[in-house]
């Protein structure tokens, strides 16, 4: 039994989860479908960065203590992944006092270490990223993210010895040991790497008192990057007391997603840290796009935000977690809305899955047929499907399997049983459409696993009926 260990990023508690949040969860959660359907021993972690200045700004706008604020939105990402039916394994809070000890006991060891030393952090601070820039980073003296001008800070701190781990670390990306995905994003990180290189980083804040205390300086907490990547450890029960390179079983993770905003932290500041503890870098690192909503950045102002409740009531849990998946190239920017949601909807599971469905059933009822079903048939179509699902290529699957579904329903269509009389030929007809469906049922599990058990235990069953639609249309 082989080990597969995902990862999404812990989102940070500033607010309640939306379609952005929701796309990298899905398509973890496929991923770990997807392999435990394979055999493999699956740990899949999310969860939620609580802590930094922004956290404690936002409570006090809400006028509540930080850590209640926190377990409210806390609380809010748990709904919201069990209403999409997220089968994860772990959910890391990192309040979570466990999280907090292994933090400062790691922190201390790269201390002892001589990778962390007291120093001075002169620059550009911006409050949105929680994270220093340079002018490089910004767009006319703008964060390109926040749309402010970073203001200048200058404060005592901890730095991380970040600089002496990049020439290792550029190594192990051109080499595809730190493997990043797609091929266009490890191309921006080398070139990052090249052009400007690694400067030592602040680990800790003087002046933010909701974090984790540094352990030798009570004076200082831990900057909230550096509480915030030890979750991955963490949240598979690791204990850095046990010494420098003591991984937790499931270690390293095989695949962490995330959107590009966070790339380049991950790619320097994690990978280093990771080095500096003596545990090996994670196998991959893939990088998903954004979603605009009709051309548009998704934002409050705009009152475009769409919230995974938003589609559940909309179009059902299922339906919600196929459009999610099937809606852009993952790895690149989608453009979406709810108009192109509803016209996607319709074709592709009202009119096409669920119409294929409910047509097939009925004419086998219909008939009194009795039909010999494996749903271990067509190994080509498992073999592509496996294969793209591997390179994460969630789209071309799921185009894939529609394309069987269209050319049974054709088939449907061009031969029309309902206007024989033989029932051996109608048989002939529907054994092999009824096939395809309990097979594309099968291999649709990871993406939609409610609808997906409905019908395979409908097409499994010794009499095979026709019941309620599985889409109504919308």
């Amino acid at each position: 039994m082989k080990k597969f260990y995902v990862t999404t990023p812990i989102f940070y508690v500033n607010d309640a989860p939306h379609i952005g949040h929701t796309y990298t969860t899905v398509a973890a959660d496929v991923l770990a479908r997807w392999r435990r359907e394979l055999g493999d021993e699956v740990f899949f972690l999310t969860g939620t960065d609580e802590h930094g200045a922004k956290i404690k700004e936002k409570a006090r706008e809400m006028k509540l203590p930080p850590k209640e604020y926190a377990d409210e939105i806390s609380a809010k990402f748990i709904v919201a992944w069990q209403k999409l039916n997220i089968a994860n394994d772990g959910f890391l809070r990192t309040t979570d006092p466990k999280h907090i000890k292994a933090v400062q006991t790691a922190l201390q060891y790269m201390y002892d270490k001589g990778d962390i030393y007291l120093s001075k952090y002169e620059g550009l601070y911006c409050r949105g990223c929680e994270q220093y820039k340079g002018e490089r980073d910004l767009i006319d003296g703008l964060c390109p993210d926040h749309k402010v001008a970073p203001e200048k800070m200058s404060e005592e701190c901890y730095n991380f010895k970040l600089s002496k781990y990049a020439g290792q670390l550029l190594k192990f990306i051109k080499q595809d040991k730190l493997k990043i995905l797609p091929a266009n994003r490890k191309n921006e990180i080398i070139s990052f790497y090249e052009k400007e290189g690694l400067e030592d980083v602040s680990f800790s804040r003087k002046n933010v008192s909701w974090g984790i205390p540094i352990p030798w300086d009570s004076s200082h907490t831990v900057y909230v990057w550096a509480d915030a990547f030890l979750n991955y450890l963490t949240g598979l029960g690791w204990d850095p007391s046990a010494g420098s390179g003591q991984a937790p079983d499931f270690w390293p993770p095989d695949v962490q997603l995330m959107s590009k905003d966070i790339l380049r932290v991950h790619a320097t500041i994690w990978a280093a840290m990771l080095l500096a503890l003596g545990l090996e870098l994670p196998e991959t690192i893939f990088v998903h796009g954004y979603f605009k909503i009709d051309g548009e950045k998704m934002s409050k102002s705009l009152g475009n935000v769409i919230a995974p409740g938003d589609l559940i009531n909309r179009y059902g849990v299922d339906a919600s977690r196929y459009l999610i998946m099937s809606a852009a190239v993952f790895g690149h920017d989608g453009d979406i809305s709810l108009e192109k949601f509803d016209a996607k909807y319709n074709a592709d599971l009202a009119n096409g899955l669920g119409n294929l469905v409910a047509r097939a059933a009925n004419l086998v009822e219909k008939n009194n047929l009795a039909l010999k079903l494996k749903a271990g048939s067509d190994k080509k179509l498992v073999k592509d499907y496996n294969e793209l699902m591997a390179e994460y290529k969630f789209d071309e699957a799921l185009k894939l399997l529609w394309q069987k579904l269209k050319q049974a329903d054709e088939t449907l269509s061009e031969k029309k049983p309902w206007k024989i009389e033989d029932k051996k030929e109608i048989k002939e007809i529907l054994e092999p459409i009824a096939q395809t469906i309990l097979k594309v049922a099968d291999l649709l599990k990871p993406f939609m696993p409610t609808v997906a058990g409905r019908i395979s235990e409908q097409f499994n069953a010794e009499e095979i009926k026709k019941q309620e639609p599985l889409f109504p249309r919308v």
